[in-house]
């Protein structure tokens, strides 16, 4: 098939599942572009994430751009930016049409509960997914610690803390050099 109606078709596929935001579209992201068609491992799917979640837009955005950009260069990433946009437009738009006709109706009212415990059981399921390649070994588990602690408990802006660890990172990956040259 053509890379580029690939492309626009995995990322329409994931984009259709937008419930919940680019965080419960990560499982899918993950089968999909892993584990089906191999553009990316699960440790450069990490990366996306977290390169994502520094840039301004959208996490699952960000991320199909990088991946459309890694396989078919600029235009990939248009393409693949465009799948994952364009059923959310097409939905939001019917959505927007209708809504105000049917938002106070009971069944409205519990379709949308239990969207959102599916959702929560997604974004569950890609953390601990994630947490397999990216908590691998006693630096990034106390990492993992230390950034919980201070999202969950303190309310640290996610910015700051992302920067914090990814100055953490860099000064462990030069302490190792360091070593090594020793």
């Amino acid at each position: 098939m053509n890379i580029y109606l690939d492309l626009f078709l995995t990322f329409a596929q994931s984009g259709v599942c937008t419930f919940g935001g680019g965080y419960a579209m990560l499982p899918i992201l993950q089968r999909e572009v892993v584990n089906k068609h191999h553009w990316a491992t699960d440790e450069e799917l990490a990366d996306y994430y977290a390169i994502g979640q520094c840039t301004p837009g959208i996490i699952a955005v960000n991320t199909a751009t990088f991946i459309g950009a890694k396989q078919k260069g600029a235009l990939g990433g248009i393409v693949a930016t465009l799948g994952l946009v364009f059923p959310s437009i097409v939905i939001i738009t019917v959505i927007a049409a209708f809504l105000q006709n049917f938002a106070d109706l009971p069944a409205v009212a519990h379709a949308f509960a239990g969207i959102r415990a599916c959702v929560c059981v997604l974004i569950l399921n890609a953390v601990l997914k994630l947490r397999k390649s990216s908590v691998i070994d006693g630096p990034t588990a106390v990492i993992f610690a230390v950034t919980f602690l201070l999202s969950a408990l303190w309310g640290v802006s996610p910015a700051i803390i992302v920067v914090l660890c990814g100055v953490v990172g860099l000064a462990l990956k030069m302490t190792k050099k360091g070593e090594r040259a020793k």
